[in-house]
């Protein structure tokens, strides 16, 4: 089951991300090596919010990473949703 996670961002993001980016990106790492990420990214211009595409059936691990998630944490993700995903196109 794949499903997406959506934040939105502050207004400042770029300025404000600096000191927690490295310890966001080692999460989803950890969480790619596992296989349950596939991919992610922030939008840009604006970079007002990004996405990350995970694959489990299990939606409350998404839910603890986003409690864990240091974005979260330090108050950078104003808003967050977890969305599930019908896909009907896959890269092969």
């Amino acid at each position: 089951m794949y499903r997406i996670l959506f934040y939105d961002y502050v207004d400042d993001i770029l300025e404000r991300r600096g000191p927690h980016r490295e310890a966001h990106l080692a999460a989803v790492g950890k969480l790619r090596q596992e296989g349950m990420v596939v991919m992610g990214g922030a939008f840009a211009d604006p970079v007002d919010g990004a996405v990350i595409v995970f694959n489990t059936e299990n939606r409350s691990t998404i839910e603890a990473f986003v409690a864990e998630d240091p974005y979260v944490v330090n108050g950078l993700v104003t808003h967050w949703r977890i969305r599930d995903w019908n896909v009907v196109v896959a890269p092969q």
